[in-house]
Order: structure tokens, then C-alpha cells, then sequence
């Protein structure tokens, strides 16, 4: 429950502090005495947008605060005990506002943050004013509304949690599509060059084995003829020079034994002319090796030039053509890698797709069941506010019109809700904001707000410009309304209409006067008997108040203990 309120360098408020009770609250005054002001001060306390604009012209700072009474058993309290914060001592909330936009925020002297903020007072006032008026004509609200009555938000989080996950599989998916797609139209071209590559069969260091062979067949009969001269030289020709050291050894033999040492060096020149006669077979084993035909030639340079024009095509060396040859394949293997990464998603998406499905027709018939019962309060409210044969209903429909060939899914579910009202008997319900009487919707949003308050757990109910476009019996009306709801919550109402303000509990006036060449605003708790009548009295005839106006305020408040 709202104590009290205080505002500092506020628009044309000065410095104000109201105390408020249980019960109903009425706010009265002239059209610009700055009502609308409070509300939005209450409003900023409750977690809406600043703006330097509000700030009192010539100040440098505007200064709120708010204090609530907190039920031990509130969502507010919990969250409060969550922040190591003792709500049984209360709820104080303060903002300062610099003329440059910026703000602070103190919550119980410790300063905090608007998330913060919002979680602490979403269940502690709900605002009613043109504003949210406008809010309830709105289609797109219609539907958070009924969820809020309905109790099914848990539900409708799933849901969207799904959604949200189906969703970015799909995008994900299509993505991958796309990639593929695009890499398709490049597999055959990368298939091409594997397939060249492979087909080549090129061997590590193969381009310097086929430039040393191309070098040796160019120049083939040079070697072989060097080659046999040499064998020649060593072997078959007379006096060939292992023939000579054959005369050496033989001779050296001779004379060994003569001197020891003479037998090492005879023994040496035997391993030579072995050596010899090896190197000698070996030359002339290389020299059947060698190729004398063009055609080995011509094989080699044409398999140099393939390996070449593969170097040139893919990198410049073996090395890269053989890193080239590994990335293509790692795109061919990425390619299919994608293909089966997508039929992995597209199974967890049909997976996800039939949870969602079914979960938004639980969702959807919880919705409906929720509506025809709304629908009913509400007409039910609509007896108390001199809308007797009054409809409302609750249009809930699917978002595409075959959803059974083709249902298209949302975060909030299947459906679309819209609020419809027959403002007499037999006229066709149409949607809220098609209702042309500013007395109706606001007595729409009374009822509405009646039923809803129950399953929105505010404390406190705050209502501006409930009074809009309706007077006499009506107003009447909406009086009592106020005055039953304020059995079970704290109200707060702004009123232009005796008829209702004479219901309040609790009266304030609201004054903009001009002093000093400034326009201030300041506020009045009418507690005396006299105050309160020359109140209503004024809202009944003006400021020129009469002894007639004077006696019907008399007897506006005759019943009311004042």
C-alpha cells in the first residue's frame, strides 16, 4: 500500500508530500492544477522513463519518493528479503532527476537499478489513465491481458521458449541450405581437381627425380660413351690400369718379404685392383641402364610438364599442390559433414516443431476456456456501471486462417485475441477501438480493471481520467464501483465528478497558483466537514459557489461519514 508520496522540482510542483490510507483516495481540481502530474510522478516510481523535460524550470535536480507498506506475503517482500532488505520496515523509493536527463535511483537508501526497480513494484500499483486506456484499445495487449487472467503465463514462456529454439533451428538450417547451395554450384569444379590431382598420381619430390632424368636422357650418349671409356680405361683395353697395377702387385710380391711394410702396401694395391674391378662392373651395369631412344625422352619431358603444370596451377611447389590437395578434400568432407548436420537439425526441429504444437493447443484451449469466463465477468461488471445488456466478448482465432493445413506458430502460441463489445442489444460485437463513446471505454476499462485486479495481485489501484466522457447516473455508477473496490484495495482516483469524489474516504484538493510570477502547484487533505462541501460544491457549480450548491453538496454528503 501506497503511505505517502513526495515530490520535489517536479514540472510546476514545487514541493509536495501527500500521506495516503486504505480505502478510496479522490484527487479533485481544476483542469491544469497539475493532477496528471502526481500520476506521472507515481508512475516514474514505478519504473517509467525519465526526462530532463520534467525537471522544474530554473532547478537543476527533481526529487521522488515513494513509501509502501508491504505485505509479508508479497511477491515484493520476497524479493526484497532476496536483497537482504527487511520488509516489514517498508518500501522506500526515491529518484533524483538532473535537468541534463540523467537520474539515481535509492532503493531503502541503497542505491539500485530500474531492473531492480521493476521487480520490486510490479505487484505493488497498477495505473490506470488515458494512457492506459489507449493500452486496452491496442490489439496486441488483448491477448497479454487474457494470458494474465488466465493464469498461463508459465505456459505461454514455454511456448515462446520453443518457438524461440525452433526458430533459430530454422534459421540455422536455412543458412546451411544456402552455404550448400552455394557450395554446390563449386563441388563439381572442387571434384575436377581432386579427380586431376589424384589421376596425376605425383609422388614427393617427383619433379626433382624427373628434371635429374630429363637431364641424364638428354644427354645419353655422352655418358654411355664417357662410361665405356672409363670401363675401358680400367679393364678391357691393353695396358688397361688394373692390368697395370696387376704389374705392380707382381712385382711388389716379389721383394715383401724383404720388409714387412712392403707386404701392407702389396696388400693395399690387391684391394684397389678388386675396387677397380668393381667400379668397373659397375660402370659398365649403369651404362645398360641408360636409355639411347627418344621415346623415354619424350615419356619424361611429357610427365615433367604435367607435374609443372600442376605446381604452376595449384601453389608452385609439390608442398603446396599437395596442401592444395588436402583443402579440397577437406571441403568435399565439410560439404557432407553440412548435409548431415542438417539432417540432424532438421530432426531436432521436428522434434521441437511437435512439442511446440502440442503445447499451443493446450495453451489455445486454456485461452479459450479463460475467455468465455472474462467474458462473462466483465458484462457482469457492466450491470454495476449503467451498461445493463451491454456485450463482451473475446475473439480468439488462429494467426493463419487454414491453420489445419498450415499453422503458423508465434512466441505467445497459435492465436490472436481480440476484446469486442456490443454497446447495446443487437448490435454486432465489434473490437474496443472501433467504440466510438469515451464514456464507454471508460467504463470498459473500469470493469476490466475490476475483474483483472484480482489476478494481477496489485495492492494498490490508481485510476486518471476513469471519469472521462460520462456524468449523472453514470458517474453515479462508477462511483460505487470505485468505492466496492476500495473494500479490498487501496484507490487512488483523479475525478473531475462530484458523483464520484463523494465516495473517497479520504478528499485532496489540487491548487496551481501563481506566486511570485511562478505557477506552483500544491496539494490540500480536505479532513474538515466545511473543506470537503465547499469542494464538491465547486465541482458542482464552478468557483462561484451558491447556497443551492452548497446545500446539494450538504446532501451529496449527508450519508458519507466525513
Amino acid at each position: 500500500m501506497l503511505i505517502e508520496l513526495s515530490i520535489k522540482n517536479f514540472a510546476i510542483i514545487d514541493d509536495i508530500r501527500i500521506s495516503f490510507s486504505r480505502g478510496l483516495s479522490v484527487l479533485t481540481g481544476e483542469t491544469g492544477a497539475g493532477k496528471s502530474i502526481i500520476i506521472e510522478a507515481v508512475n516514474l516510481l514505478l519504473g517509467g522513463r525519465v526526462s530532463g523535460d520534467l525537471v522544474r524550470t530554473g532547478e537543476e535536480n527533481a526529487e521522488l519518493s515513494a513509501f509502501f507498506e508491504i505485505d509479508a506475503d508479497s511477491n515484493a517482500a520476497k524479493i526484497m528479503e532476496d536483497q537482504a532488505m527487511d520488509p516489514s520496515e517498508g518500501l522506500m523509493i526515491r529518484r533524483i532527476i538532473s535537468s541534463s536527463g540523467r537520474h539515481r535511483l535509492f532503493i531503502n537508501s541503497k542505491q539500485s537499478t530500474m531492473h531492480m526497480l521493476k521487480l520490486v513494484t510490479k505487484n505493488l500499483a497498477g495505473i490506470s489513465s488515458q494512457h492506459a486506456h489507449q493500452g486496452f484499445l491496442k490489439q496486441d495487449n488483448h491477448i497479454d491481458i487474457l494470458d494474465q487472467f488466465a493464469g498461463i503465463f508459465p505456459l505461454r514462456r514455454e511456448v515462446g521458449r520453443l518457438y524461440n529454439k525452433f526458430s533459430m533451428l530454422e534459421k540455422k538450417i536455412a543458412e546451411l541450405k544456402e552455404n550448400l547451395g552455394k557450395n554446390d554450384n563449386d563441388n563439381e569444379f572442387l571434384r575436377f581437381q581432386i579427380k586431376e590431382i589424384e589421376d596425376a598420381e605425383i609422388l614427393p619430390k617427383e619433379d626433382e627425380k624427373l628434371e635429374k632424368q630429363k637431364k641424364r636422357l638428354k644427354n645419353s650418349s655422352e655418358i654411355v660413351n664417357a662410361v665405356n671409356r672409363s670401363v675401358n680405361a680400367l679393364y678391357l683395353t691393353d695396358n688397361s690400369i688394373i692390368e697395370q697395377l696387376g704389374l705392380v702387385k707382381n712385382d711388389l710380391e716379389k721383394i715383401d718379404d724383404l720388409d714387412p711394410v712392403l707386404g701392407e702396401k702389396t696388400e693395399k694395391i690387391s684391394m684397389t685392383i678388386l675396387e677397380l674391378q668393381d667400379l668397373a662392373e659397375e660402370l659398365r651395369t649403369y651404362a645398360s641402364t641408360i636409355e639411347l631412344d627418344t621415346a623415354a625422352l619424350e615419356k619424361t619431358e611429357s610427365r615433367l610438364d604435367l607435374v609443372q603444370k600442376l605446381k604452376r596451377k595449384y601453389g608452385g611447389s609439390l608442398e603446396s599442390l599437395f596442401v592444395k590437395y588436402d583443402e579440397l578434400k577437406k571441403k568435399i568432407f565439410s560439404t557432407r559433414e553440412t548435409k548431415k548436420e542438417i539432417d540432424q537439425l532438421t530432426k531436432d526441429a521436428e522434434n521441437i516443431l511437435n512439442d511446440l504444437r502440442e503445447k499451443s493447443f493446450v495453451l489455445s484451449e486454456k485461452r479459450k476456456a479463460a475467455g468465455q469466463n472474462l467474458g462473462f465477468l466483465v458484462e457482469a461488471e457492466f450491470n454495476d456501471l449503467e451498461m445493463d445488456g451491454a456485450g463482451f466478448s473475446i475473439s480468439i482465432e488462429p494467426l493463419n486462417q487454414f491453420p489445419a493445413e498450415n499453422i503458423k506458430y508465434s512466441a505467445k502460441g497459435i492465436d490472436k485475441v481480440c476484446f469486442l463489445m456490443s454497446p447495446n442489444p443487437g448490435e454486432e460485437p465489434r473490437p474496443l477501438n472501433r467504440i466510438a463513446s469515451g464514456g464507454e471505454l471508460s467504463r470498459v476499462v473500469l470493469a476490466l480493471k475490476a475483474v483483472l485486479s484480482e489476478t494481477e495481485s496489485l495492492e494498490t489501484l490508481i485510476f486518471d481520467e476513469v471519469d472521462a466522457g460520462i456524468g449523472g447516473k453514470t458517474s453515479e455508477k462508477v462511483g460505487i464501483k470505485l468505492k466496492n473496490l476500495a473494500l479490498d484495495y487501496q484507490v487512488i482516483c483523479i475525478t473531475h465528478l462530484a458523483q464520484i469524489a463523494k465516495y473517497g474516504t479520504s478528499h485532496f484538493r489540487i491548487k496551481k497558483s501563481v506566486v511570485n510570477g511562478r505557477t506552483s502547484t500544491a496539494i490540500f487533505p480536505l479532513k474538515d466537514r466545511k473543506d470537503r462541501i465547499n469542494e464538491i460544491a465547486r465541482m458542482i457549480g464552478g468557483e462561484e459557489i451558491t447556497p443551492a450548491t452548497i446545500n446539494h453538496a450538504e446532501e451529496m454528503l449527508g450519508f458519507q461519514n466525513i
